[in-house]
């Protein structure tokens, strides 16, 4: 027993990790469909980004020397601009070809501009004075924009291949770039006493310490960046996880209700008793009918007539509690207690039955069988609660009361009825409605004996 303690906390442990796994999941389509909208939103706003701070960039040059030659520039960043915008176009979830050919192509442009002189420049001088201007920073903006798009992988990959590009752009210009021996010889001469100093002011040279220290913050910068969107990104599957189970709980509990429950801040399936109504629906003559027709027949008139009874809940305020085969359990005051509860589960009968005599019509019209279905309902006390283990936990209603609404379901046969409700029902609904609490169309059945059940009970039907 003693070891008992730590397996538990492994096996739980396990659990928990396995439905992380399964909630990141490349298939979880709650995961993708919010990866696809925060790819799509942040690959929106860096193209307008991008647009606005190259446009900026441009005055910036036109600003720092007003030339003729600066158009040069201005059309590369035109260039840049579109490539956002084919970003925008081709984006998607998951790796891309496209979006990673698009990438590199920005990064190696960036380069090219920032290292190739300018071939409609009127002077000339030595290459490796580009490095002079300051320009690297504009990588930066390239990895800003990135940050808002894409994963961090995708961060990270970039500032390893930005380093790469740099330091074969840097080695391009300091084997094949422009030199001015003579002016290299003047600096030298001025700056004889002072070799540390002569090294960054020599025109000819790319100051590799300097390039060096460039490439080295970049990737610090987009390691730093990668960890903070793979963090966001885990917030995002945080994100995914909740309307996964907001999605659960609208399997079952009408939508006005999932909101509540989400935002519950004690444990909702903590076991406890309440009163309830308690609703059971059920098809008539189903196993005849699943013998004599196909499969797929049989399957369609089921979820024709699920559809029927989930409306009919759903719209009435009520909890579907589960499927039982061709038929279904409800209840109305889980997990919130209302005054209005047997009423609901009242009309909610009547809608069921309503609703499936329209659905009839309808299989008829298609040539397929009729449907005739059974509703009872009960009021009363129940156990209600989490039951079941971490693996597969159920939130159940329990007890009398859903015994006896099953054997009401079931009485209708015999009492040549659609609907049969216990008087402690139609008793609540007068209690809440101030009147004699006698629903139009229902019939009063004294002291009704049910199977399994020692005292009888007065019912109403319909």
């Amino acid at each position: 027993m003693a070891s008992s303690g730590p397996v538990e906390i492994f096996r739980n442990l396990s659990l928990r990790r396995a439905a992380e796994e399964r909630l990141a999941s490349p298939e979880n389509p709650f995961l993708l469909e919010a990866l696809r909208k925060e790819k799509l939103e942040g690959q929106r706003i860096a193209a307008w980004a991008r647009t606005i701070a190259l446009t900026a960039s441009g005055v910036l040059i036109a600003f720092q020397n007003a030339s003729w030659s600066m158009l040069y520039f201005h059309g590369l960043l035109l260039v840049f601009i579109g490539l956002g915008w084919a970003q925008l176009r081709f984006a998607t979830v998951g790796r891309s070809r496209i979006e990673l050919m698009l990438i590199l192509a920005d990064l190696v442009l960036l380069a090219v501009a920032l290292t190739v002189p300018n071939p409609f420049a009127s002077e000339s001088f030595p290459t490796a004075m580009i490095f002079r201007f300051d320009t690297f920073p504009y990588f930066f903006i390239i990895l800003a924009l990135a940050t808002l798009a894409y994963s961090w992988r995708t961060i990270l990959t970039m500032g390893s291949v930005v380093i790469v590009i740099w330091g074969v752009a840097v080695l391009g210009v300091a084997l094949f770039g422009n030199t001015d021996p003579e002016l290299g010889a003047r600096v030298a001469a001025a700056f004889a006493g002072m070799p540390s100093l002569r090294g960054i002011v020599d025109p000819n040279s790319v100051v590799w310490s300097i390039r060096v220290q460039e490439m080295l913050l970049f990737f610090l910068v987009a390691a730093i960046l990668a960890l903070r969107g793979q963090r966001s990104n885990a917030l995002l599957i945080r994100q995914a996880g909740i309307a996964a189970e907001r999605a659960n709980l609208s399997r079952y509990f009408p939508p006005s209700m999932v909101d509540e429950l989400a935002a519950a801040r004690n444990d909702v399936g903590a076991v406890r008793s309440q009163d309830v109504a308690v609703l059971f629906a059920d098809i008539v003559g189903f196993t005849q009918l699943a013998e004599r027709e196909t499969p797929e027949t049989v399957m369609q008139l089921l979820r024709r007539c699920h559809g029927v009874i989930e409306h009919a809940i759903f719209s009435n305020g009520g909890t579907l509690d589960k499927y039982l085969g061709d038929g279904v359990m409800a209840t109305f005051g889980t997990p919130r207690i209302s005054p209005t509860d047997c009423a609901n589960a009242l009309a909610a009968a009547r809608d069921i039955v309503q609703g499936m005599a329209a659905a009839n019509t309808e299989l008829a019209a298609a040539g397929l069988p009729t449907l005739s279905i059974s509703v009872g309902v009960h009021f009363g006390p129940a156990i209600l609660g989490n039951i079941g283990t971490e693996r597969r936990l159920e939130f159940a209603t329990l007890g009398d009361t859903v015994n006896v609404a099953s054997r009401l379901e079931a009485a209708t046969r015999a009492l040549g009825c659609r609907i049969v409700a216990s008087d402690a029902v139609v008793s609540r609904v007068g209690e809440a409605g101030g009147g004699n609490g006698v629903p139009d169309g229902f019939r009063r059945v004294p002291a009704l004996a049910l199977r399994g059940r020692e005292a009888p009970i007065d019912v109403w039907v319909a």
